[in-house]
């Protein structure tokens, strides 16, 4: 058997005792006030008001059925019994600290978590929020891979992804965390040299920025193939970045997630072209119990709930 030290005497010894209503916030302003020898001084120490201060004081001296201090004008001066409990209850601090460092200690995580995203969500929308995470929990590297049509989960490419493509296969977990808006934009200059008006919904003279052939089968794509009716886009791109920049430049119209064009200063041609695409978390499987993983994923699904508005435009 384990032999008692020092530490543990007096712990165990209160611990058997303790009064009913005792409370260890009430013990934490005793130690204060003993150490201070004013209220003002202890209620520095604990950020506490000296009316709340003394309520506490009151309160273990109340379940403990003793008075701790003599009340003079020049301050609280520790009565017999209350110089006799003072090393018991820095034993019960001691505990208490030694308590909460441990369970900090296992709470800290660590390793690494590969998330796969589209480029546009991990520049515009991830990125500038990772600071905050990391402050939280710098034990943790993201990898993050924005190469997604090359990434499988199936195939274990990644822990765990956001985007707008569902899966439909594989031993995954999935939730819909929102939707990524679309609408038609362009530069200020070309809108106001356009012979319609901006939601006439005529197309026939206009230019159109759009996707190569590699990504011809996203909903964007298959808009502008559908206006085009076999006539030549002015631009094809493989990036969202690159079509942005091709509007923003007066070469046409492009199909663009609302934020990402607004936040460009890119004008509205028309705001709802029936192209909006679900966001989707998607897990692996055997990875929703990991922490580390679970800490990314709702960093992640508190990310775009607090930015549906500018997200689903």
């Amino acid at each position: 058997m384990k032999k008692m030290n020092e530490f543990d005497k007096p712990f165990s010894s209160f611990e058997k005792q303790m009064p009913r209503g005792w409370v260890w916030d009430d013990t934490r302003a005793f130690l204060a006030v003993a150490r201070h020898g004013t209220l003002s001084g202890a209620a520095a120490e604990l950020h506490l008001g000296i009316a709340t201060l003394s309520r506490r004081i009151e309160r273990l001296e109340k379940a403990l059925k003793l008075p701790l201090f003599v009340r003079q004008q020049s301050g609280y001066q520790l009565t017999e019994e209350g110089a006799g409990l003072v090393e018991k209850a820095e034993a019960l601090e001691a505990a208490a600290v030694a308590f909460t460092t441990d369970v900090s200690r296992h709470s800290q995580l660590s390793g690494r978590v590969r998330l796969a995203t589209a480029e546009n969500l991990a520049t515009a929308l991830i990125l500038p929020a990772l600071a905050q995470f990391r402050r939280q929990y710098p034990g943790i590297t993201l990898e993050l891979v924005t190469d997604i049509s090359t990434v499988n989960l199936h195939r274990r490419d990644a822990d765990l992804a956001l985007r707008m493509v569902k899966p439909e296969r594989g031993n995954v977990t999935l939730r819909r965390l929102g939707s990524l808006g679309y609408g038609l934009y362009a530069s200020s200059a070309y809108a106001a040299q356009r012979k319609t008006t901006l939601d006439a919904g005529g197309y026939d003279m206009d230019a159109f920025i759009t996707w190569g052939e590699t990504q011809a089968h996203l909903p964007a794509a298959q808009w502008v193939e559908r206006v085009l009716q076999g006539r030549e886009p002015a631009l094809t791109t493989t990036s969202v970045a690159t079509q942005i920049a091709a509007a923003k430049a007066g070469l046409g119209i492009a199909v663009l997630p609302h934020f990402l064009a607004q936040e460009a200063g890119l004008v509205c041609i028309a705001s709802d072209i029936g192209v909006d695409q679900p966001i989707y978390l998607v897990i692996q499987t055997d990875l929703t119990q990991s922490r580390r993983t679970r800490a990314v994923a709702d960093f992640l699904v508190d990310l775009v709930a607090s930015n549906h508005a500018r997200l689903s435009g």
